[in-house]
């Protein structure tokens, strides 16, 4: 199994964080990984994404050009790299921030109110983690489990208070998704 993900949208929406997070707990689960974050000079508002490959063999090299799935969370970043994903591949988006998503009818699509559901649950910087479950219950290539072991090393200790909430968003988007996928 490799699987070769790209998470796009701008500086501050937890592109980067989200990409981290799937690699480290790959390695929680003795997973092979590829993590490899590209972002403009701005700090927040500019754009972000970040190639993360986790495969159970060697990987070769951290460069692709066609994604087996895309995480996306603006508009520009769909019209970036919504072409890139092959056919038969996924793109899982935001849909309170992304206005037309691609129109392709080779690949699997899926909006999901990530924004929304990190608003009800009372924290809006965790909508990341919303669509982070999202994609894993579509595609389990590591468990929710080795996600909150991740984000242990990825988080700062003042933020572990933290993981409980990241946990149930995590969930939130896992059943989100389940739902979408049983229509």
């Amino acid at each position: 199994m490799t699987e070769e993900i790209i998470f796009a949208g701008f500086g501050g929406q937890g592109v980067l964080s989200m990409g981290q997070t799937l690699a480290y707990s790959a390695m929680v689960e003795g997973k092979n990984v590829s993590w490899m974050p590209s972002y403009g000079p701005e700090m927040r508002g500019g754009t972000a994404n970040c190639i993360t490959i986790v495969s159970d063999e060697q990987i070769s090299s951290p460069i692709v050009s066609k994604f087996d799935t895309a995480v996306i969370l603006n508009q520009p970043s769909m019209e970036k790299f919504g072409v890139q994903v092959q056919p038969g591949g996924v793109i899982v988006y935001e849909s309170t921030n992304i206005l037309k998503a691609s129109e392709r009818k080779d690949i699997e699509i899926y909006a999901i109110p990530a924004a929304e559901e990190a608003n009800k649950l009372n924290n809006t910087r965790i909508a990341n983690m919303v669509l982070l479950g999202a994609y894993l219950e579509r595609k389990p290539i590591v468990s929710i489990n080795s996600i909150i072991e991740a984000l242990k090393k990825v988080l700062p200790e003042r933020y572990h208070h933290l993981l409980g909430v990241n946990r149930q968003a995590l969930e939130v988007g896992a059943a989100i998704m389940k739902k979408l996928s049983v229509k």
